[in-house]
């Protein structure tokens, strides 16, 4: 059995849907399909998961939401009449958004999931019974009685591990069954959903519970490619890509997957296969645990702004007990999560999403740091990018850190901070976000366009 998921560019709209459905039924090991909400139909359109959480924001601000709904509803009637579906579906579907509103209106995160988990489930719905209208043997499945148990985090929930033994019996069944991707059920039966894009995640849980042999995750683009074609001019595809370097490229802003997927098809070694919808013939990227040898060091590079950092001075700092610990309990108190910490023997920085400061916030955490670590000197540094170019041919290979840097010194740029992890597939990059693209274009050029 193979799990095939598409994404939310690939249910769009009815044509691309009747895409989606001849990919289904070219293989008859696709049974278990996980489908997305439909996304944009064009540049100008707004994503359903876009559509429903505006209403849910208006609802819980006492607005009518007439609106909002219509606008969801509006996109889910002209995909079943592409698809040349009866009215009975369309009802189901407009019954189905103003219940999720008046059962949930006394518990705003609980409202919120629950009309964002409605563009995934109603979709599945849509897809189902258009596969039957063509006489396949096609069933909707219920996340809830399939046993897709997941914490009690509304908007961030996790899997909990007793779902694997319950959604193993998905292998039993026949037929092609369509599974809303995105959401779960803690098991007292409230409504949770994973972060946004989650329904890679619930792709990849279907696939090591019913131990699939491959997990093919449908989207718009041919393969993954080293960098972003918005920002690089025709860059090269990656045709095979490891567990650990993808899970490093999605963490540093390749969107193609969301940066949780990973884990449990890594656990269950399972294959992950990205294909485009538009152009199924297409070998697309395969995602192992290895990969043969290839000429560059560098697979791939990542890019991902909105990064602040703090940094630190202090005098003897390195023979202080507990200093950098003193600094993340202060980090912690605030609700802030960190992502890189570069330090030298007097100096420390500490790198983290600058949206986390929220007002007030940043003032809180400077004045302590001063008063209770009484330091030389602290200040935040806003507005950077960060870099991260990956590989596992990076492993114990002389020169790729001066060749990235002279990459990005040759292009005129001042580099903030470096940094790289003990697993040495990874090194990150730190720039100011204006020069960003400059950077990653500078570093592509040295590693893919020697001449």
């Amino acid at each position: 059995m193979k799990i095939a998921k598409f994404g939310g560019s690939s249910v769009a709209t009815a044509s691309q849907i009747k895409k989606v459905c001849d990919i289904i039924i070219s293989d008859p090991e696709r049974r278990l399909v996980v489908v997305s909400a439909p996304g944009k139909s064009c540049d100008e359109d707004t994503k359903v998961t876009d559509l429903l959480i505006a209403c849910a924001n208006a609802y819980l601000a006492n607005e009518n939401v007439e609106r909002e709904i219509n606008a969801v509803f509006t996109r889910y009637q002209e995909i079943a009449h592409g698809l040349n579906l009866s009215n009975g579906i369309i009802n189901e579907i407009a019954k189905d958004l103003h219940m999720r509103l008046q059962s949930n209106a006394d518990n705003p995160g609980r409202l919120v999931d629950a009309l964002k988990a409605s563009g995934e489930d109603n979709c599945a719905k849509l897809i189902a019974a258009y596969l039957r209208s063509i006489d396949v043997d096609a069933t909707y499945i219920d996340p809830k009685e399939a046993g897709m148990l997941l914490s009690d985090e509304y908007g961030n929930a996790r899997l909990l591990p007793e779902s694997y033994t319950k959604l193993k019996k998905l292998k039993d069944k026949s037929g092609i069954m369509i599974f809303p991707g995105f959401f779960g059920y803690t098991p007292d039966g409230t409504l949770v959903t994973f972060s946004r894009g989650g329904s890679d995640i619930t792709g990849s849980i279907l696939a090591a519970a019913v131990d699939a042999s491959l997990y093919e995750n449908f989207t718009d683009v041919d393969s993954v490619f080293v960098a972003n074609p918005k920002v690089v001019s025709n860059p090269k595809a990656i045709p095979n890509v490891t567990y650990r370097e993808m899970r490093e490229l999605a963490y540093a802003g390749f969107t193609v997957l969301h940066e949780e997927t990973l884990v449990p098809v890594y656990k269950a070694g399972i294959p992950v296969c990205i294909k485009n919808t538009n152009n199924p013939s297409a070998p697309g990227t395969l995602i192992t645990k290895q990969h043969k040898a290839v000429n560059s060091p560098v697979t791939g590079i990542a890019c991902d702004s909105g990064f602040c950092s703090i940094n630190v001075r202090k005098f003897l700092m390195n023979r202080e007990i507990g200093f950098g610990r003193k600094i993340l309990q202060i980090l912690e108190d605030e609700g802030i999560s960190y992502e890189h910490s570069p330090s030298g023997i007097d100096d420390m920085s500490i790198v983290l999403k600058q949206k986390q400061l929220r007002a007030g916030t940043e003032e809180r955490i400077l004045k302590r740091i001063q008063d209770e670590l009484d330091v030389d000197d602290v200040y935040i540094e806003y507005d950077l990018a960060l870099i991260i170019i990956v590989g596992e041919g990076m492993f114990h290979r002389v020169g790729v850190a001066a060749t990235a840097t002279s990459a990005i010194a040759n292009a005129g740029i001042s580099l903030e901070m470096i940094n790289q992890g003990s697993s040495e597939i990874s090194m990150m990059f730190a720039v100011k976000a204006d020069n960003s693209d400059d950077s990653v274009r500078a570093i592509y050029q040295a590693f893919f366009e020697k001449h």
